[in-house]
């Protein structure tokens, strides 16, 4: 009796673990992720949040309004030349993580294919640059060492702060982000220009309609 007993034990438990397994198994398989590549300039909101859309398009339309106004012009004519641009500090004072080194990269990008100024690297980004020339002047064949004293000085320096405002009632959020950009004479620090760039979301599974 004993040995049918435990038998009868030994397939029941067999037949609970063959259960088991085919859910866990099933389970896997209905929760798989499935990716699908898309455009890199493709708009996609999901959580509503400043995301790269945000950036490219706040820095295109940013910019593209710095280089409308006369302060480039007058460098034209009292200096000559284009005028030398360095993007400083970004702050990020929304109550939001921000990748800010992104934008600034977006600074750079608008700048630079606008044609209209030279953009010089930052502080982090020279002081690398530095080195490779204190490495060449030990290391690399004569005629190819790049000399020292020899960097290109900044006109204008760009600086500003991302800010949010929100406002959440039930399951609807309104945010609003507010960028603004200031290009100050690094010579005389005259502000010769400031600019400003607003974008409003709402978010929420209640029907708006604008």
């Amino acid at each position: 009796m004993y040995k049918i007993l435990t038998v009868k034990s030994l397939k029941y438990s067999l037949t609970i673990c063959t259960l088991l397994v085919g859910i866990t198994i099933f389970s896997g398989c209905s929760s798989s992720k499935q990716v699908t590549r898309v455009d890199a300039d493709t708009t996609i909101d999901l959580s509503g949040r400043w995301n790269d859309t945000d950036s490219r398009m706040v820095a295109d339309e940013i910019i593209g309004d710095c280089l409308t106004h006369p302060w480039i012009n007058d460098h034209g004519i009292s200096a000559g030349g284009k005028p030398v641009v360095i993007v400083g500090g970004i702050r990020n004072k929304s109550m939001e993580h921000i990748a800010v080194a992104t934008f600034i990269s977006d600074i750079e990008r608008a700048f630079i294919n606008s044609g209209k100024v030279r953009t010089v690297s930052s502080s982090s980004e020279r002081s690398e640059i530095r080195e490779e020339r204190a490495d060449q002047g030990e290391f690399a064949a004569l005629e190819t060492v790049k000399r020292m004293g020899r960097e290109l000085g900044a006109d204008y320096m760009m600086t500003g702060e991302i800010n949010t405002i929100e406002d959440r009632e039930g399951g609807d959020q309104v945010v609003f982000y507010q960028t603004d950009l200031t290009l100050t004479n690094i010579e005389t620090n005259e502000k010769i220009w400031i600019g400003q760039k607003k974008i409003k979301k709402f978010i929420g599974r209640s029907k708006f309609k604008p």
